[in-house]
């Protein structure tokens, strides 16, 4: 009886642990890419660091881009 018990609740907690990670990803991911990522590339414009922030968005806009296009 105790087995069983000790197996379900691995299981079951398995899966609750399972949830949490793939909703704190995809939280991390908005906090990431919509507040922070605009943040810092202000912050480096700024700076004076302009040639480093250009370069980065050009990046993401592809990575972007090429994302739009692979889902269709």
């Amino acid at each position: 009886m105790i087995t069983l018990f000790t197996i379900l609740m691995f299981y079951v907690f398995g899966h609750v642990i399972w949830f949490a990670l793939k909703a704190s990803w995809g939280l991390l991911k908005f906090l990431l890419f919509i507040v922070f990522l605009p943040l810092i590339l202000v912050g480096m414009v700024i700076s004076g660091l302009v040639a480093f922030a250009i370069p980065i968005l050009v990046i993401i806009g592809i990575f972007a881009l090429i994302g739009c296009f692979a889902k269709n």
